[in-house]
């Protein structure tokens, strides 16, 4: 089958049958075409560096909350 007469079949389809075929094109290319930008590595972190991002994106959006107790709300204070 050449280029000509399958995009002739193709256009004889009802519309929703061509969405299908053009969805079925696109798996395709999808799945058999090589990506030309490489994967890039994943960041390579200390246990310091991991722990400062996990603090600071747990931490992420409290700094604009009031603070609920003051200090003259402490009945004992650990030292």
């Amino acid at each position: 089958m050449n280029l000509v007469s399958f995009v002739e079949k193709v256009q004889r389809l009802p519309q929703d049958k061509q969405a299908e075929v053009f969805d079925f094109v696109d798996y395709l290319a999808d799945r058999f075409t090589t990506s030309s930008t490489p994967a890039s590595p994943l960041p390579t972190w200390t246990e310091e560096e991991f722990s400062q991002w996990a603090l600071s994106q747990a931490l992420r959006g409290m700094e604009d909350e009031p603070d609920l107790y003051a200090q003259s709300d402490l009945k004992e204070r650990w030292k």
